[in-house]
């Protein structure tokens, strides 16, 4: 089969995504998009037309966002909804209010990156607790939604926020939750986004049938809230940029890093298409250490690894399909 791409440069914005689709009438929720690329991605949307709700910790932040982008459309398309993903008290609550209502989108955005080891309020690694298991329950929560959302023709679709760092290593199923094991933060964030991209194969595969497609996304290298927990020396003791500040080539505004989300989102060459990693616009490539700055590796795509972490999932949460 021939490799799925939109055809466009990398570093196209959210807005040319979405710009020639009238999503009047298209219901999206989004978590984490009341900053970085997740506002950016629920601007593009709500310009053309859908009904966004999103779904954040910080209320007030969320807000704001809101009020922005409704203010930047000159329509009320946007609104919140309160969701902490290291509760999965909160996610449940979430998933209640929400309901059957018809959803046509749901966008797995929100994430923490190389924080301090910490755990959730349900005793969680907080990494893989907050970016994996709490998106997890919200994803299967919302399936009846997404389900009543899909449409005669054209499919409801589920989109995983991963990350070039699902390089850093698979799942640990010896020790998920660094229980005995020396914290590392960054393989830890690995091992998140290694999960991110397994749950939408696994959920594709489940869900296909029913009217939900379901790809993960790697949206770029973009310099938003996401790198709090970093100081500046060290990033740029990762190369991320030089001594002067100035970030290195490559790196995407928030707008262009949210250009993969939205075409996963409402692409037409996705349409029935799933279980993929998406980058640049594009189904991704294998890896290639000669050109690091692009790929994903076999095991964030392994059938076998999605199966086990779903029933680790389904065990972790408490939610049996």
């Amino acid at each position: 089969m021939a490799r799925i791409t939109a055809g466009l440069s990398p570093f196209t914005d959210a807005a040319e995504i979405a710009e020639d689709h009238d999503l009047t009438g298209r219901t999206v929720v989004i978590t984490g998009a009341a900053t970085g690329i997740g506002i950016e991605t629920a601007r593009a949307l709500a310009a053309a037309g859908a009904e966004v709700t999103i779904a954040v910790r910080n209320r007030e932040a969320g807000e704001t966002a809101a009020a922005q982008i409704n203010a930047d459309i000159g329509e009320d398309r946007v609104k919140v909804g309160a969701l902490d993903l290291s509760d999965l008290a909160s996610v449940a609550g979430f998933v209640s209010t929400w309901g059957d209502a018809p959803l046509n989108v749901l966008i797995n955005n929100a994430g923490v990156m190389a924080c301090p080891q910490a755990y959730t309020a349900n005793d969680l690694e907080m990494q893989i607790g907050t970016n994996h298991f709490g998106h997890f329950l919200l994803g299967v929560g919302l399936a009846r939604a997404l389900m009543n959302g899909a449409e005669a023709g054209r499919s409801a679709r589920l989109v995983s926020l991963s990350s070039s760092g699902h390089r850093r290593g698979g799942i640990n199923w010896d020790d998920v939750h660094y229980r005995t094991r020396p914290y590392d933060k960054w393989e830890s964030y690995g091992q998140s986004k290694t999960a991110n991209a397994l749950f939408a194969v696994g959920y594709h595969k489940r869900f296909a049938e029913l009217g939900i497609t379901a790809n993960s996304v790697m949206p770029g290298g973009i310099m938003t809230p996401l790198q709090r927990h970093m100081a500046r020396e060290e990033m740029i003791a990762l190369g991320w940029m030089n001594a002067e500040g100035v970030v290195r080539e490559g790196f995407k505004t928030p707008a262009q890093g949210a250009s993969t989300s939205v075409w996963a989102a409402i692409g037409p060459e996705l349409e029935g298409v799933g279980g993929l990693y998406l980058e640049n616009l594009a189904e991704a490539v294998p890896f290639d250490p000669a050109d690091p700055y692009q790929g994903v590796m076999p095991h964030a795509l392994d059938p076998e690894s999605a199966e086990r972490l779903w029933a680790l999932s389904e065990e972790t949460t408490g939610v049996n399909l």
